[in-house]
């Protein structure tokens, strides 16, 4: 990740003084999401020191693990403002015919391309298990194809002269990062509304449960996501049977849908109406 910063700041300096000095909207909003990707690198390396090294006190039961969902949602809201930034200034530019010079597109998108696939291949590796690292990973390959998009207008306008190139490009780089950015906020709304994973399915987990011989029925369940990777439940079983067998069957259903750290309460069967009653959420 300080790697990744040190690229990706250097080469949006590069290209923020390119795109201003030869007039380049394609280059002024690649280097725009160069931006958010050195902030998002940033808040992302910032959160990743919290969750793993921040001290879990009585007051934060559960350390930092959340900073990482945060900085996905913060990185969200950058590249849709970049987004909407560039929209805009492409539509001001309409019937301006713009001129910039293609060969300097074409130098400076080669290089950009290089510094993204090498950052990308740098963070590939953890951006399945942390959604701080995803995001700023999505940012470097909206980047890529930014890049690769700043590549053919730079041919364009050096073979046809045709200025609109730049500013069509830019747009599609607006709207390529859009869905994408919207699809990161969701998933880090999700876990902030503690919203169960998409991959583990609480009926199945309910039926699983319930099926135990040691179970006569199940309760207030509950199942939601601390941060990426680390999925928490806790549930309420009905049963006459010892705890000393209850536990162990319960755990072993929990562990098969990845829920490792889940708290489980064996209500006897005096006190199972009275809790079921009471459980109102």
């Amino acid at each position: 990740m300080a790697v990744a910063v040190a690229l990706i700041g250097g080469f949006f300096v590069i290209e923020l003084i390119t795109g201003i000095v030869v007039n380049s909207l394609a280059l002024i909003a690649d280097a725009g999401h160069m931006l958010t990707d050195v902030v998002a690198l940033m808040m992302g390396l910032a959160a990743l020191l919290l969750a793993r090294h921040g001290r879990t006190t009585d007051a934060r039961s559960f350390g930092w693990y959340r900073a990482e969902v945060f900085t996905a949602v913060a990185n969200a809201v950058l590249l849709i403002g970049v987004a909407a930034f560039v929209l805009y200034e492409a539509v001001r530019r309409i019937g301006t015919d713009p001129e910039v010079p293609g060969l300097t597109l074409v130098i400076v998108a080669i290089i950009g391309l290089a510094v993204n696939l090498g950052v990308m291949l740098l963070l590939k590796a953890d951006a399945k298990e942390s959604i701080a690292v995803r995001g700023a990973y999505l940012e470097v390959l909206a980047d890529a194809v930014g890049s690769v998009g700043v590549l053919i207008a730079g041919v364009v306008a050096m073979t046809t002269g045709w200025g609109y190139a730049d500013v069509i490009v830019a747009v599609l780089i607006a709207l390529w990062v859009v869905p994408r950015a919207v699809r990161l906020a969701t998933d880090a709304l999700r876990i902030l509304n503690q919203q169960a994973p998409a991959h583990v399915d609480v009926e199945a987990l309910r039926a699983d449960l319930a099926a135990l011989d040691v179970v006569d029925d199940v309760h207030d369940l509950h199942v939601w996501s601390l941060t990426t990777g680390m999925d928490v439940a806790t549930v309420h079983l009905g049963s006459s049977h010892p705890n000393a067998e209850v536990l162990p069957a319960a755990q072993a259903v929990l562990a098969r849908y990845g829920l490792d750290h889940a708290t489980v309460q064996v209500d006897p069967v005096t006190q199972q109406r009275a809790c079921r009653e009471e459980m109102t959420w």
